[in-house]
């Protein structure tokens, strides 16, 4: 199975839907994925991803099944100073990395600002969520790795958001999710890639082939929007 992670394309956020740039961003993505022949599609409820995904779902002539578990991780958010209000995933990479060793798999949470959001449970839910997800593809997770339960060949689209698809491809991945958030971003629209890796007939592995491809926006003459990064882009 190949599962595309895609974040929507440029954000209104105030109206919860997409800017006209972000329609000519989805109009692009839709022409590319429309060729990949997808088998099935997701979509967070959120207008953005919603209204991004129409495009594709108009090509494709298929419908989308509507995952809430993929929403944008809204209340993932600081609650004291100096964060207060900074979506969890935007607390800088020197906070982070500020003592030796670095986070690991399995203490990324202990870093204080994450202790008082109680971040450990909420990124369990997820998990909890993906596994009941990947079960129905055919993966049934395992420790670190997936049982084949059926092979497959599909390729499945999920329309989702920057917080939530970094922190989902931080579970898949094995990779510390505070050094996910410091160290990755995915611009709108951009699509990832995750191979189930299938060595044997019994297990799979998610292997990353392809992180935040915009290939569409150059093809169409769009240029990337930095929504999210919060410095210096330019």
């Amino acid at each position: 199975m190949r599962l595309y992670i895609i974040r929507h394309a440029d954000p209104d956020y105030p109206n919860g839907t997409i800017t006209a740039d972000g329609h000519l961003e989805a109009k692009a993505l839709g022409k590319r994925l429309a060729s990949y022949k997808l088998d099935k599609l997701y979509t967070s409820p959120m207008g953005r991803a919603l209204h991004t995904m129409q495009y594709t779902a108009d090509l494709l002539q298929k419908e989308a099944t509507v995952l809430p578990w993929t929403q944008e991780l809204e209340e993932w958010r600081c609650t004291e100073a100096p964060w207060e209000g900074m979506a969890a995933w935007d607390v800088p990479g020197e906070v982070i990395f500020d003592k030796e060793p670095g986070p690991t798999y399995s203490d990324w949470h202990t870093l204080p600002d994450y202790q008082k959001l109680k971040l450990e449970e909420t990124f369990a839910q997820l998990v909890s969520e993906s596994d009941t997800f990947l079960k129905e593809q055919g993966y049934e997770r395992q420790g670190f790795k997936y049982r084949c339960l059926k092979s497959s060949e599909e390729k499945v689209a999920v329309f989702c958001h920057n917080g939530f698809a970094l922190t989902w491809l931080a579970h898949l991945l094995r990779i510390p999710l505070s050094v996910m958030w410091a160290g990755f971003w995915l611009p709108p629209s951009s699509v990832t890639t995750i191979l189930f890796d299938q060595r044997s007939d019994e297990w799979a592995l998610p292997r990353c082939i392809g992180l935040a491809d915009t290939s569409h926006l150059y093809e169409a003459g769009l240029e990337i929007k930095p929504r999210g990064i919060k410095a210096n882009y330019y």
